[in-house]
């Protein structure tokens, strides 16, 4: 169960009422980690808002070589094949390829190999960021608008109490250190910047986190996580840790909505707290510590 609030019925909240101005969910259960020592953050609707639209591209891709049944709508197949994408995000695009294929085999077709279907894939959106990369370059537009809204404030705001932060992300790790640099995201993460290699298919955000907490030697426990995909909400709940997702707007950034696919996965993946943006860093930082 979810506690869903707005302003003024923050008194719902299972915590020291706090001045939430937009939609805050809690998890029946949640509690403050006062301890907590270090942040993980997903890059890609996590922070980044460079690849917003991504599912919607990745399903253009999928559709013409999907044997829709004669019973069937393109509006359903389309909310199918993208609650499916969805299910696999913080994975590298790889699986949502692999899991595509076997679809479509079920149907007794074929499709294009998954490599194949990535390399479409990934020359699309490719464009788009180089598009939108441009754009800042050239300040046609700011960094910030392509900043998960509110994002910044978030990252000060654990900055300013000691807390190390670190980014994890699918996307290949050279792409994430780029595009965090030209976001001026960098700084906050002081190198601590993961991605996949480019032999993403042996990539796990589940070994890297092991790893981060090895090496700070700390515990689950001491981990706070924020993410747009089930993959690393469901490794921080494996470990312990204080998972906060972001069911961000695909396609208007500081919307305020929820993008209501994500959010289903997202809960089934045992997010404690479920966010659309971070409009509400500051009274979200305080209950995420303070008891």
């Amino acid at each position: 169960m979810f506690w869903r609030c707005r302003k003024p019925s923050v008194t719902m909240l299972p915590m020291k009422s706090a001045p939430f101005a937009g939609l805050v969910e809690f998890r029946a259960g949640f509690s403050p980690r006062p301890r907590l020592s270090l942040a993980v953050f997903d890059f890609d609707g996590t922070l980044s808002w460079l690849r917003h639209g991504w599912p919607e591209l990745m399903c253009e891709v999928f559709l013409p070589y999907y044997p829709m049944r004669p019973n069937e709508s393109l509006a359903e197949v389309r909310r199918e094949l993208v609650a499916e994408i969805l299910s696999t995000n913080g994975l590298p695009s790889i699986a949502q390829m692999k899991k595509f294929v076997e679809r479509v085999q079920a149907r007794h077709a074929k499709a294009p190999a998954p490599e194949e279907l990535l390399q479409q894939y990934q020359g699309r959106l490719d464009q788009i960021i180089a598009e939108r990369s441009e754009m800042i370059l050239r300040q046609q537009a700011r960094a910030d608008e392509f900043v998960v809204f509110g994002a910044r404030t978030m990252l000060d705001l654990l900055q300013q109490r000691g807390i190390k932060l670190f980014v994890l992300s699918g996307t290949l790790e050279d792409r994430v250190k780029q595009e965090a640099d030209l976001l001026d995201l960098a700084r906050y993460f002081g190198g601590r910047i993961f991605g996949s290699a480019p032999d993403s298919a042996r990539f796990s955000k589940r070994a890297v986190l092991d790893k981060i907490l090895a090496e700070e030697n700390l515990h689950g426990e001491d981990l706070l996580c924020f993410g747009d995909g089930p993959v690393e909400i469901l490794h921080t709940r494996e470990l312990g840790g204080l998972a906060v997702a972001l069911a961000s707007d695909e396609d208007h950034n500081g919307s305020g909505r929820m993008d209501p696919a994500k959010r289903a996965q997202l809960i089934h993946a045992g997010a404690h707290v479920v966010i659309p943006d971070y409009r509400d860093a500051a009274a979200l930082f305080d209950a995420l510590i303070h008891p």
